[in-house]
């Protein structure tokens, strides 16, 4: 009888007492801590700081010389040059919509198509990924220069193939498509990949369901898998908008921005770091930039989260 009335006794003394949560001890709250303490710097320092003292600066006129007393601070008048007087700002608005409608219609599709394609697992499929996707890896100033080769005038490829004498980066007319062809040679391996991975994590009896009830490849993959794949729709919908806002580094790399390759991007530089340096001009367009970038980001946020609620 002692040795089983002890038992209960036992439970009942490990037993945690009602109401009293169980602490973490000191090492890992420190650990927990220094965890989050540390990236929240980060993103003050290195995201919302300049992203407010961007917006701050918007409202004034300084050249980067003197100190910030120096500012003269003339409110919205920035926005309003923008919008009247500064001759680049609407053809680069004009260009990041074609650089977002270029995206949406070209490689966005033909990275889903490639996706599709190498997700039947056919032979050599892991060669073709790697080839597709190496691009992905690098930098869109880099691809400017690997796309010189194809569109230089004197000794390019399309040229000694064609026989043609066109300057694809510096006549205004073509050097917009010429530089959206080499973007897309990019950007179709990223779409690729991001739906490749998406493709992996459909559930196989989805398939086999639209193959009892007779549905061809094609029907199955837009009446069913691609409804299942919403989320990768938004994400992707997100990053070719990100992508057609933030251009900058192929039209930096081949004429600064100028002469038919206005961008927003380009001419935030041009007033930052060119010749006018003009910080309060140029923090206005960012500040633009930043708020149309928004309103997807927000968009996209609204719906995950929506869709976290309805699970």
């Amino acid at each position: 009888m002692a040795h089983i009335d002890e038992a209960p006794q036992q439970e009942r003394a490990a037993a945690p007492t009602p109401g009293k949560e169980k602490r973490l001890p000191a090492r890992d709250r420190l650990t927990v801590i220094v965890m989050v303490t540390v990236p929240l710097l980060l993103v003050l320092f290195l995201v919302w700081l300049p992203a407010l003292g961007s917006v701050a600066l918007s409202f004034g006129k300084w050249n980067g010389f003197g100190d910030i007393d120096t500012i003269e601070w003339v409110g919205f008048q920035n926005y309003q040059d923008i919008a009247t007087i500064y001759p680049p700002f609407w053809p680069a608005i004009q260009h990041n919509l074609i650089w977002l409608g270029f995206l949406f219609l070209i490689p966005t599709p033909l990275g889903i198509l490639l996706a599709v394609v190498l997700d039947r697992e056919m032979k050599g499929s892991r060669f073709y990924q790697t080839a597709f996707y190496m691009p992905v890896v690098l930098s869109l100033a880099l691809i400017g220069f690997i796309w010189q080769l194809f569109y230089s005038r004197d000794q390019g490829l399309i040229n000694d193939v064609f026989g043609t004498q066109v300057d694809w980066y510096g006549d205004p007319d073509v050097n917009l498509w010429a530089v959206l062809a080499a973007t897309s040679w990019r950007h179709t391996g990223y779409i690729m990949l991001i739906y490749l991975a998406g493709l992996k994590g459909v559930d196989a009896s989805l398939r086999e369901a639209a193959a009892v009830d007779g549905a061809n490849e094609v029907k199955t993959f837009f009446h069913v898998i691609l409804p299942v794949m919403r989320p990768i729709n938004l994400i992707v919908i997100v990053i070719v908008v990100i992508e057609s806002l933030r251009a900058f580094d192929l039209v930096w790399i081949v004429n600064k921005g100028r002469n038919g390759l206005e961008v927003i991007g380009a001419l935030v530089a041009q007033n930052v770091i060119g010749e006018a340096t003009r910080y309060g001009f140029g923090s206005a367009l960012a500040v633009i930039m930043m708020l149309i970038s928004s309103v997807f980001i927000t968009i996209y946020l609204r719906t995950v989260f929506r869709e976290e609620r309805r699970g």
